[in-house]
């Protein structure tokens, strides 16, 4: 990163993850005079941008999904086409360095637009002092005091560690060391069944390794429709995860001398106990806030350790401002970049919102999942009247052709105004399929309005459309339902 003896600046942003670069790039396209400071060291001793997300989060574990879809699908499906692979072979150390090319060239990318927009960069700890005053402490301990006339916390989040499974070095890991394994586990233990830890049981699954889930709560994917919840969990445990629901797991005991790790997990019929080759932690994240205030900062955070905001962002310290991770709403990067663009653009006194209700989610399994709006038994709790309407891909023709036939969209309408309520999915290209609904929500579309508009054949969307015309029993590739 660059130094920068300046000391007073406009805007001073905290993280340079999706949510920080993206507000410094903002508030210096709108003429602010923006400082965008980072502390993350990569394993070479240099700073680097991009935060979590980039570096041990969304990118890389995307890479390795698309890698291990490729050989499961090289492995399974490829006859299926005509097509013969003869000593198929995984080289786990060239995927590897492809995943850590795509990071480096994404980090650099960010930082060159960083410069491009005429943000400066620091690279050092930041902590928040009173009246706007922000301490940088480099890694090498050299502290720099900069004066802020608006700071942007966007310090982003870190995974939740359990006492009844403390990291090692490589037996007990946690997402970030999942992403470093040089070599496939016979056998893999993952604790929590959420999105991180489904995307990384699927890899290593994938690659070879047993994997069994381990999930505390009696139900699968709380969060996700019951009907997508109850066809994901089906089409994974197909694949070979083995997924246990209710079951706590109590203690983890680390073998060093053979390189195994005693997983003690308590569910309905008593205490169990399994011996794995390596353990993920992956029970949730929480906001990185530890020494990020001072006491007489003035920002408040929760029982929770989560930043204080209202809907715009806004600490209780006019000036002061938290996006992203650190604050209330889902942990999602394209949630934080949003909420940063919104920021940026307030202090450069221009009206902005974010819609919270049209924000959607992705678990990059495969089948994909994606959702956005509300679930069925949100609506229900909620107590309103609702509509929905199913069409499965197994009636999709590009899905035939694709050789992928598997899942189902689901659409929701209000039964007495016809409004888009939610769209929930789960095949393939799923996260890119929700893109249509989320644009429908966030323009107010009534069901009928989706059912009007035209979609490409063949296409995968198509399965949109049919949904939404499957919710007036008006489909066409599907018998419909007879309303009762």
């Amino acid at each position: 990163m660059s130094n920068n003896s300046k000391i007073s600046y406009e805007v001073i942003v905290i993280g340079s993850g999706p949510a920080g670069y993206v507000s410094a790039i903002k508030a210096a396209q709108l003429g602010k005079k923006t400082l965008c400071v980072e502390k993350w060291i990569n394993a070479n001793n240099q700073s680097v941008i991009g935060g979590t997300c980039l570096n041990v989060g969304c990118i890389p574990s995307k890479a390795l999904l698309e890698s291990s879809h490729k050989f499961i699908e090289a492995k399974e499906s490829f006859a299926d086409h005509g097509i013969t692979t003869k000593d198929l072979k995984l080289d786990l150390d060239t995927m590897m360095q492809r995943n850590n090319k795509i990071v480096a060239n994404l980090s650099k990318g960010v930082g060159s637009l960083l410069t491009a927009n005429g943000v400066d960069t620091l690279e050092g700890t930041a902590r928040v002092l009173a009246n706007k005053q922000i301490e940088l402490t480099n890694h090498k301990g050299e502290k720099q005091q900069f004066s802020a006339e608006n700071i942007i916390i966007a310090a982003g989040s870190e995974p939740v560690n359990i006492p009844s499974a403390p990291l090692t070095k490589d037996l007990i890991v946690d997402s970030a060391g999942a992403l470093e394994f040089k070599q496939v586990p016979e056998k893999l233990c993952v604790i929590g069944a959420g999105v991180i830890g489904l995307e990384l049981g699927s890899v290593w699954n994938r690659l070879g390794a047993q994997v069994i889930v381990l999930e505390a709560l009696d139900q699968f994917l709380p969060m996700v429709d019951k009907d997508i919840a109850k066809e994901t969990q089906k089409a994974l445990s197909k694949q070979g995860l083995d997924i246990k629901l209710s079951a706590r797991v109590t203690a983890t005991q680390a073998d060093t001398k053979n390189n195994k790790v005693i997983v003690t997990y308590q569910d309905v019929s008593g205490e169990q106990k399994i011996i794995v080759d390596k353990v993920i932690v992956a029970v949730g994240r929480k906001p990185l806030t530890q020494n990020l205030l001072a006491e007489d900062a003035g920002v408040e955070r929760d029982q929770k350790g989560f930043i204080v905001v209202d809907k715009q962002c806004k600490t209780k310290v006019p000036g002061i401002y938290a996006v992203g991770d650190l604050v209330r709403g889902p942990m999602l990067a394209h949630k934080g970049s949003e909420e940063g663009i919104m920021v940026a653009e307030l202090i450069a006194g221009k009206h902005a919102q974010v819609n919270y209700e049209a924000i959607p989610s992705v678990i990059y399994t495969a089948p994909e999942v994606a959702w956005v709006g509300k679930t069925e038994q949100e609506l229900r709790q909620a107590g309103v009247d609702y509509k929905t309407g199913v069409f499965p891909f197994a009636a999709s023709g590009r899905a035939m052709a694709n050789n992928d036939t598997l899942g189902m969209v689901k659409v929701i309408g209000d039964k007495k105004t016809d409004q888009l309520l939610g769209v929930h999915i789960i095949g393939a290209h799923a996260g890119e399929l929700i893109a249509q609904a989320t644009t429908s929500l966030e323009f107010g579309s009534s069901i009928e309005d989706i059912q009007l508009t035209v979609f490409a054949h063949p296409t995968l969307s198509e399965a949109v459309h049919e949904a939404a015309l499957a919710v007036d029993g008006h489909a066409i590739h599907i018998a419909n339902r007879k309303k009762r």
